[in-house]
């Protein structure tokens, strides 16, 4: 059974993100709105959760997966970030931005790219997602939820509820969220390199 929690966008009630925090601490999948369509969130140190995350997607190792961050300092204890890439990470958080970047070790490998060792990184901007993130204490694993074999992500949530249900451990039903997925800037390069352009405008941080 998929437990559907309904929260308030703006001021979501604690208690009920606690108990969705409890399934992702016993490994479940949740789904959460973000500030670019819905996503299925895991804890991190979960190799089955990490298996189960890639499947419901349909995704092999090589496909990022990403982690969900309270702040930039907790970017900085799983992604090696030098002065350069702060700047471009300060000026674009909170936000629909998701970023490639080196792993440290406190990344598990079978979450980092396997040949590349790099890691799909944000800060969300989204109420629901936060206290979430506040509520388990800790980065959170994520996909963006599109279906295996579609394009498009999910944006509403009683739909998600019915088409996941048995697969998915919760859904968090704070209403509908964008529909653009973000944009994915690799700075494990040289140079920064736009991988897809999606709801943050990348001239806003000078790269076009």
């Amino acid at each position: 059974m998929t437990q559907l929690f309904t929260v308030h966008p703006q001021n979501p009630q604690v208690r009920l993100l606690k108990q969705a925090a409890q399934f992702i601490e016993q490994g479940g999948l949740v789904a959460v709105p973000t500030d670019s369509s819905y996503a299925v969130v895991a804890k991190l140190d979960d190799k089955t959760a990490a298996d189960k995350l890639r499947r419901i997607r349909g995704l092999d190792e090589r496909h990022h997966l990403t982690l969900l961050c309270r702040d930039l300092a907790e970017i900085g204890q799983f992604a090696r970030v030098d002065n350069k890439q702060y700047r471009l990470l300060k000026l674009a958080t909170p936000g629909p931005w998701t970023f490639i970047l080196e792993a440290t070790r406190d990344v598990p490998r079978r979450v980092s790219h396997p040949s590349r060792k790099t890691i799909g990184i944000r800060v969300p901007d989204h109420n629901v997602t936060l206290a979430l993130l506040e509520c388990v204490g800790s980065v959170l694993m994520s996909t963006t939820l599109i279906p295996d074999g579609e394009e498009e992500p999910l944006n509403d949530p009683e739909l998600i509820h019915q088409r996941y249900a048995g697969q998915l451990d919760a859904v968090i039903d704070s209403g509908a969220c964008p529909l653009k997925p973000t944009t994915v800037i690799d700075l494990s390069g040289e140079e920064p390199l736009i991988v897809r352009q999606g709801a943050g405008d990348a001239s806003v941080l000078g790269l076009s």
